[in-house]
């Protein structure tokens, strides 16, 4: 059965870009439908369509429909075993669920003061002592995973997973809002970037004509 994913603007859409990168990366065939979103008055009907939450991303396959950026890699992991998408030691696997979950649950003050632009650099907006905390976290948690994983492989925990397609929107958020990173955090943001499916994505979201007015703040 094919799998057809279903996203958002890819300028604007970070949640879409989980499990698309996820599967890009993994070498799994799947059909791309993008539904431009807040573009036309019926765009929530054309997204009602595919998910029934109303919300990017949805996975279909077969008789199945999955509308959770997690879910939909939990359940990719689960169709591939064979791709290792969870690192495969049990404790290193615990940790990068952890991770996982965190990302998707936590960090609100970073989703709600730095939007998703791809095609904008907005250096020092959004630097809410809120924000500052979550970034802290965020570099704690690529640094501790990088030093203790950093023998198996570039990623947070060795080779690629679903930990890694987790945090990938956050790399393009602080390269938007120009937020430095050190030591081996900076090296592992750099890595998720320089992935052809990243530059992949970008590429794309840079050729989209779509602009959403909520996620474009007025000059100064």
């Amino acid at each position: 059965m094919e799998l057809t994913l279903v996203i958002g603007n890819k300028n604007y859409s970070s949640w879409s870009l989980r499990p698309w990168l996820l599967m890009k990366q993994a070498g799994i065939p799947f059909t791309e439908l993008r539904v431009p979103l807040y573009h036309t008055p019926d765009w929530q009907k054309q997204v009602l369509k595919h998910s029934p939450s109303g919300l990017v991303p949805a996975l279909h396959h077969g008789a199945i429909k999955i509308w959770d950026s997690l879910a939909i890699c939990e359940y990719i992991a689960e169709c591939f075993a064979d791709k290792k998408l969870w690192p495969t030691e049990i404790g290193a696997r615990a940790e990068a669920r952890a991770v996982s979950a965190e990302m998707h649950a936590g960090f609100q003050a970073l989703r709600q003061n730095m939007f998703t632009n791809i095609r904008r650099r907005m250096p020092q907006r959004g630097r809410t002592p809120d924000v500052a905390r979550d970034i802290e976290r965020i570099s704690a948690i690529w640094n501790d995973c990088r030093r203790r994983h950093a023998t198996d492989g570039p990623f947070l925990f060795g080779r690629f997973s679903i930990a890694d397609a987790m945090y990938a929107p956050v790399a393009l958020r602080f390269q938007t809002y120009v937020v430095s990173m050190q030591g081996l955090a900076e090296d592992y943001m750099h890595t998720l970037l320089a992935l052809p499916a990243m530059q992949e994505w970008i590429s794309a979201a840079y050729a989209e004509t779509e602009s959403i007015a909520h996620y474009e703040p007025a000059e100064n």
